[in-house]
């Protein structure tokens, strides 16, 4: 150490003029000294008061990570609260000198009452469903049979045993990818994401199945932190969340792919029961059978009425049937085209008579005949001529030209 000044500033030091521990810790206790005190929120899990004595210490612990700080109150101020308890505490940091621990003062402890806690879990419901985190649209359905089935759980928990056991009684084949995490108190948030995410990207798991046993409202809080119900929606694996009993809906079940009210029906949803599926295979095999079995007996009969057919039995009875028909038919057809034709007949030559009886024909055969002029017109009347008009007779046998030598009347 030289004579010279230390320096002001920390960034100022260096290894030839360093800040004696004195120092820096006065540096630090003024810095502390200089904050507000805050309402900190957390969970008691070590307290120590003991009978006489004026303050109280305690160790506040974050209610999700593993992190935590001392604190002392005096005694008079503490109000009757145990380990485990959660509380919001009013205090001022303070730096020990002596071994550079930092400690809170706390002013004032109240403990967290249950219909605060849920109040909170309540808000949070409503601001995660608006933004759809709970919508069905989200839901994605269950495989009908995993290969492999990731379990989140407690170690060596009952809810472990249920579903493992509960699902292979069902299907043995089933394999298991087990997270074992705390599923109670301090770390459950973050193992359970943790586990969470880890299954959630191993690609041979196709569903993931969190598991406890129910509890009090209390020990299922952390199934309804904000951190773990993200974690959750985040998941593309479809997710089947077991936590408590038929009367208890962390927000975790809201965000879930499926709820099952216990683990045992969780294990029941995962995976189809063998005995069962065999049950419905051999019915339908027996359906199936049946069915052909009566298609068959059907075209049987089918065919058993068509070779009984006397068509079948003599190929020729159609043609020979039918032959006597077309004979049969085919006199009809002369004797009625000949009846038709004698009777046709009979009427020509009659309208034939009728006609020739009108015909100006038969009027010349009598010995008339019709005079026509060069024109053409008809003579009616001496006057319609004059002598030298050359005229057109028409008689029965044909036409004669005549010369008109003089016209009397």
């Amino acid at each position: 150490m030289t004579g010279e000044p230390l320096p002001e500033r920390a960034g100022e030091t260096t290894a030839e003029q360093p800040w004696p521990v004195r120092l820096l810790s006065r540096k630090i206790a003024a810095y502390v000294a200089r904050m507000s005190p805050v309402w900190v929120e957390g969970q008691i899990v070590q307290l120590s008061r003991r009978p006489g004595a004026g303050t109280a210490f305690l160790t506040l612990r974050d209610a999700d990570v593993d992190m935590s700080l001392p604190v002392k109150i005096a005694a008079r101020d503490l109000p009757d609260v145990s380990e485990g308890t959660r509380v919001v505490v009013h205090a001022k940091p303070d730096f020990y000198l002596k071994n550079g621990a930092l400690s809170l003062h706390a002013r004032e402890v109240r403990a967290v009452g249950l219909g605060e806690l849920l109040a909170r879990i309540e808000h949070l419901k409503r601001v995660l469903a608006a933004e759809g985190l709970f919508s069905p649209e989200r839901k994605v359905p269950l495989p009908f049979l995993p290969a492999c089935v990731g379990l989140v759980c407690g170690r060596e928990s009952k809810a472990e045993h249920d579903v493992v056991v509960n699902a292979r009684e069902r299907w043995p084949g089933v394999r298991f990818a087990i997270r074992e995490v705390a599923v109670q108190g301090v770390g459950t948030v973050a193992q359970v994401s943790q586990a969470i995410a880890e299954l959630d990207a191993d690609p041979e798991v196709e569903v993931i199945v969190v598991a406890r046993g129910g509890g009090s409202v209390e020990d299922l809080l952390p199934f309804s932190n904000e951190q773990l119900v993200r974690a959750a929606a985040a998941c593309r694996t479809p997710l089947v969340s077991a936590i408590g009993h038929e009367t208890d809906t962390p927000l975790l079940d809201l965000v879930a792919d499926y709820r099952a009210s216990t683990p045992t029906d969780a294990a029941r949803r995962v995976v189809p029961d063998v005995a069962e599926e065999r049950r419905g295979v051999l019915l339908a095999r027996q359906r199936l059978r049946a069915s052909v079995v009566g298609r068959l007996q059907s075209e049987q009969a089918v065919l058993a009425a068509f070779r009984s057919r006397p068509v079948l039995a003599d190929p020729t009875t159609m043609v020979t049937s039918r032959a006597t028909d077309v004979a049969r038919l085919l006199t009809a057809l002369r004797h009625a085209t000949t009846t038709r034709l004698e009777r046709s007949t009979a009427a020509l030559e009659s309208q034939r008579g009728h006609l020739r009886a009108l015909s100006p024909l038969a009027t010349l055969e009598r010995g008339y005949a019709v005079l026509r002029t060069g024109s053409g017109a008809v003579v009616r009347d001496p006057d319609d001529v004059t002598a030298g008009d050359v005229l057109d007779a028409r008689v029965a046998g044909g036409h004669v030209t005549v010369e008109v030598r003089e016209p009397r009347p």
